[in-house]
């Protein structure tokens, strides 16, 4: 026997009477199922329910026995299956209601229901074909719903269109008229599987006449004996019940299918205890098992006492249809669903795997498959494993709730995965390992006590257009020289981050939308390197793009906004490559380099943030090149702490503060930049800052074009200083500075103010064509404050008055002091940045050269100082 294997014992073989063939009648031919049943009846009326025939007007009067029209739409293969009626003799003279007639035309609908109802499907058929009226009759939906659901239980019609398809459906919703009578057409030639059943069906004939062609088993492998001896063409239903410890090895394309009213699979159990419940072997090609429970349940739980075993299980050249079944294993060694060895391709569809002790589907050695609409849940380890080469494709799977990772691929395995619905498992929603070449598409990967995705120990795959959101780490780990597509993604609301990269991983990760996580958008540290691209990294509740501890990568052509912290951190020795993103409208910092944070930041709009638009810090020494910095609530560059920097041909303009401010000790490099249109200084130098400021052009800025202050001592060479609102150059509070070769022309104040006690270095520079209003201003007796408000800062002699009893915070210009102070105790200060306290209104008396007072206080020497950022490192 192929079908059938058995170890200790011979599997059972059929035991039953051979099936009573019904009495030939005028050369009448057996058929195994009802030819009636092959072709609906057609004329009037077939296609309406029977009942709406009740108690019309008779119909026209017809012979004594049918005539040939009266048979049409009647299958001829009826009339071969059930011979043909004896013709009765005519009755000449008048016209009688003769019994024949009698039964055709006037016994009413309901009587003739009755009558049909003590009737087996073959004698229903059979009398269908006696006249349209009967065939009408014969096709009610009630009658062959009884008939039904005692052959094959199923509250709803089974479907089976073509080999290997089976759907239930519901009648009220079906298209024909009479699905149950076509259900049963489809399924009639299978045999039974129903325990104690047989011996009930083949001792009572009689009973059963009309039906005595269907065949009946005991147990599954008897079914299966029958199947290769040929008793039948494969069918085989197995019926309400348990079946346990059945040897079921399949080597031929049998089809099996469990049959019981309600949930069908819950009332069909076919368990083992001792060895894998079912095996498909080579020769099962188009075999299909369905809408059964398949359980492995061995008495001994431990690892001790078998070998690995499984519910399922499908070896080389193999393609069997799984269809509609709950799986269930308890056993701790094997899988409860294994697919194994070149060849094996299963479809297995709409199944239940879940609550298993160990994996729940398992694809390895090349096997590949079709699973399609499956719930894979609560097993003890992954819901699905993928290894050595295994390729299978999965849809629209859900698999949740896992004890271990939700779907698991490496050494090797690969597979494309597409709309499933992966979440709340303990670890990962989906691992990758060890040059595992996996491909997800659209799934959503959601809710895990841990990360989302987990790519590691060189795994690889692609990852595309699906949603990763709300899991408790990372929605993407990737680590440990692995390289991954991320691309298409939306990955959001993650209790950490959005993607993290560390441990030298490396991956593409691009066009993602990664919003609203907890930490950084994109993590990248510890030499990892990743080429990051055209994502949009924005809205997180922490910052943008996080590299740090040595974190490399390129990062290309994103949008980075709206994120609570810094849009793009750098730090601890990392040197990324910053290019052509747009960083914007950010809350605190646009780009933040600190702590020997390095790279390049080139090509990029950095624009409309709450605080400065780049900030260097620390020992942070990267290179700022051809970017564009404007629309800042501060200031453009701040580089302070000892920051350093090459910041080169950027273009920063329109901030609300300086365009550069370096102070701390810091020293930078600004070459070729267009510093321009600032709503305050062009660059603010102060508290000890340097660098090197060379070639820069620095015009239409609201305040001075260059602010050096407070020790600071740069080198300024070659810049052109222009156009300004307000001084070309300014240098105070015991600040020197180096000036060669420098343009200044044409700025509002006059081109260089020089505070009392500075010295500077000067060579080659040329002063022009300023406008010189100050000087013009206290040429005609105006009070400076005319010219600068309560918002400039123009340099000249500063007074106070001890009569007015005036502070060294209250400055008075030199024309108040002889008009407005005239014959006061006056004492000269220093010569400084100022606005006129007197012009101001803010003494005692009022000013007589000034206009209407303003409500401004104290005088400031320097521009407002810029907002730090408050950003902490967050591993």
């Amino acid at each position: 026997m192929n079908s059938v294997r058995a170890t200790n014992r011979r599997p059972r073989r059929v035991s039953r009477p051979r099936p009573v063939q019904p009495e030939r009648n005028n050369g009448e031919r057996d058929e195994d199922a009802p030819a009636d049943m092959v072709a609906e009846e057609s004329g009037p009326g077939a296609q309406n329910s029977p009942y709406q025939l009740r108690r019309k007007s008779l119909l026209p009067k017809r012979s004594a026995c049918p005539t040939k029209s009266s048979m049409e739409g009647a299958s001829t293969s009826t009339t071969e299956t059930f011979g043909h009626r004896a013709k009765r003799a005519r009755v000449s003279g008048k016209s009688q209601d003769l019994p024949e007639q009698y039964l055709q035309e006037k016994l009413p609908d309901e009587v003739v229901l009755k009558i049909f109802s003590y009737l087996l499907e073959q004698d229903l058929c059979q009398a269908a074909c006696v006249c349209k009226r009967f065939s009408e009759l014969a096709n009610d939906p009630i009658l062959w719903k009884r008939l039904y659901m005692e052959v094959f239980e199923y509250t709803r019609p089974m479907m089976h269109p073509e080999p290997g398809k089976f759907y239930q459906i519901n009648p009220e919703e079906y298209e024909q008229p009479n699905p149950w009578k076509e259900s049963f057409q489809q399924l009639y030639k299978g045999a039974h599987v129903k325990p104690g059943f047989a011996e009930h069906f083949y001792s009572n004939p009689a009973r059963y006449k009309g039906r005595e062609n269907m065949l009946y088993y005991d147990t599954i492998e008897d079914a299966l004996g029958g199947v290769q001896e040929a008793h039948f063409d494969g069918l085989i239903f197995v019926h309400s019940g348990i079946y346990t410890d059945e040897w079921i090895y399949i080597e031929s394309p049998i089809t099996m299918i469990g049959a019981a009213p309600g949930k069908v699979a819950d009332k069909v159990v076919i368990e083992n205890t001792r060895d894998s419940t079912f095996v498909f072997m080579e020769g099962s090609e188009d075999a299909y098992v369905g809408y059964m429970t398949i359980k492995f349940n061995p008495d001994d739980k431990s690892a001790q006492h078998h070998n690995a075993h499984h519910c399922l299980e499908i070896t080389v050249n193999c393609s069997p249809n799984i269809d509609h079944c709950i799986i269930r294993s308890t056993c701790t060694v094997g899988s409860a669903v294994c697919v194994s060895g070149q060849g094996a391709c299963p479809t297995i569809k709409h199944c239940n795997i879940s609550d298993c002790e160990n994996v729940g589907l398992y694809i390895t050695d090349h096997a590949q498959g079709i699973y399609e609409d499956n719930e894979i849940s609560n097993n003890a380890l992954a819901g699905i494993w993928v290894k050595n080469h295994g390729n299978p494709i999965i849809r629209r799977n859900h698999i949740h709730h896992g004890r271990d990772v939700g779907v698991f691929t490496f050494d090797h395995g690969m597979g494309y995965f597409e709309s499933c619905n992966i979440h709340r498992n303990r670890i990962a929603g989906f691992e990758v390992k060890a040059y595992a070449n996996p491909t997800v598409v659209r799934c959503e990967i959601h809710h895990g006590q841990t990360g989302g995705i987990y790519v590691h120990e060189k795994g690889r795959g692609q990852f595309i257009e699906n949603k990763i959101y709300a899991n408790n780490f990372a929605g993407v780990w990737i680590t440990s020289n692995s390289d991954p597509t991320i691309r298409g993604n939306s990955i959001y609301n993650g209790n950490q981050g959005g993607v993290y990269i560390f441990g030298d991983g490396r991956g593409l990760i691009e066009m993602n939308d990664i919003y609203g996580n907890a930490l950084a958008g994109i993590q990248i540290r510890t030499n990892s390197c990743p080429i990051v691209r055209h994502n949009k990294i924005h809205d997180g509740q922490h910052g943008g793009i996080y590299v740090h501890e040595k974190g490399q990568g390129v990062i290309e052509e994103n949008e980075v906004y709206s994120n609570t912290l810094a849009g793009v951190w750098v730090t601890t020795g990392s040197t990324p490559v910053l290019r052509r993103n747009r960083i914007h409208s950010g809350k605190q910092v646009g780009v933040y380099f600190y702590d020997n944070g390095h790279g390049v930041l080139e090509d990029n709009d950095i624009y409309n943030h709450m605080y400065s638009g780049v900030q260097i810090r620390t020992g942070s020494n990267p290179k700022i090149r051809r970017n564009k910095i404007w629309g800042g609530q501060n200031g453009g560059i701040l580089v302070y702490n000892s920051g350093l920097g090459f910041i080169e041909d950027n273009e920063i303009f329109d901030n609300a503060m300086a365009g550069v401010w370096i102070k701390t000790d810091s020293n930078p490099t600004l070459r070729r930049n267009k510093i321009h249109d600032g709503r305050d200084g062009g660059i603010c130098i102060f508290n000890g800052g340097r660098g090197l400021l060379e070639e820069n052009d620095i015009f239409r800025n609201a305040q001075a074009g260059v602010l050096i202050s407070t020790n600071s001592h740069p080198v300024l060479r070659k810049n052109r200083i222009f156009d300004g609102f307000a001084a070309g150059i300014e240098i105070t509070n015991h600040a020197t500075a180096t000036l060669e070769g420098n343009q200044i022309f044409n700025n509002r104040f006059g081109g260089l103010f020089l505070a009392s006690g500075v010295n500077v270095t000067m060579k080659d520079n040329k002063i022009m064509n300023n406008q010189d209003a100050i000087e013009k201003a206290v040429s005609r007796g105006q009070c400076l404050y005319k010219i600068s408000s309560y918002t400039s800062y123009p340099m000249h002699d500063f007074y106070r008055c001890h009569t007015c009893n005036t502070t060294d915070r209250n400055a008075i210009c030199v024309n108040c002091i002889k008009k407005c102070h005239q014959g006061h105790d006056v004492e000269f200060i220093r010569h400084d940045r100022f606005f006129c306290d007197c012009g101001a209104g803010t003494l005692s008396n009022p000013c007589t050269l000034a206009g209407e007072p303003t409500h401004d206080t104290d005088t400031l020497y320097d521009s407002a100082p810029p907002i730090e950022s408050n950003t902490l490192q967050h591993n």
